[in-house]
């Protein structure tokens, strides 16, 4: 009899142990929050050679002996290599634009040709930069000849697929050795690339 007195106090005890669990309810259990990683924003390297088209327009002022003026559209070409450092870019190339921009009747531009240093920032995807280098201007008239001269600017340049960037070009160039002693040329270029980088 002592036996089932105790096995009954017993369970006595272990219900009262478990009735203010069961009354309090299951215990919440707190779920973690997701972690969202965001994704890397996109780095392109420029470093290596590129090749494109360029367009764009021309105006071209003289002054000395002769005053004249005239504008018309571009076509070019375009190579150049770059060296990617990380926040900063390095690099140097050709172009060549061919027009045919009448000055006054006493002579035609027909293209310039120019081979310069570019340098700028790293935006990850896109650049700004700044370029200097020399140009040469060739006209149609043996009397007034051809001018070497130089060329300063700003550019822009931005990758639209992993291999193909487009740009845009502002260039200010001034020529003073043409055969025609005592005539001086500037020359203007606004123009937008697009770029195969290799």
């Amino acid at each position: 009899m002592k036996q089932y007195i105790t096995i009954g106090i017993a369970s006595l005890m272990l219900g009262a142990l478990a009735v203010p669990t069961m009354a309090a309810g299951p215990v919440p259990v707190e779920a973690e929050a997701p972690v969202v990683v965001a994704p890397p924003a996109p780095i392109s390297d420029f470093t290596g050679f590129s090749g494109g088209l360029q367009f764009g327009f021309i105006d071209v002022e003289t002054s000395g002996v002769a005053s004249l003026s005239g504008d018309e559209p571009f076509l070019g070409l375009r190579a150049y290599y770059d060296y990617d450092f990380g926040q900063f870019i390095l690099g140097g190339g050709l172009q060549f634009d061919g027009t045919d921009i009448d000055l006054g009747g006493v002579t035609d531009v027909e293209s310039v040709l120019r081979g310069g240093v570019r340098g700028g920032v790293d935006l990850s995807r896109d650049w700004i930069y700044a370029t200097l280098g020399l140009a040469r201007v060739n006209t149609s008239d043996g009397a007034v000849g051809d001018s070497t001269g130089y060329f300063v600017g700003l550019g822009y340049e931005a990758f639209v697929t992993d291999q193909i960037t487009i740009g845009a070009e502002l260039l200010y160039h001034e020529f003073d050795d043409f055969d025609l002693d005592g005539l001086d040329a500037e020359a203007t270029t606004a123009g937008i690339s697009v770029n195969f980088r290799f």
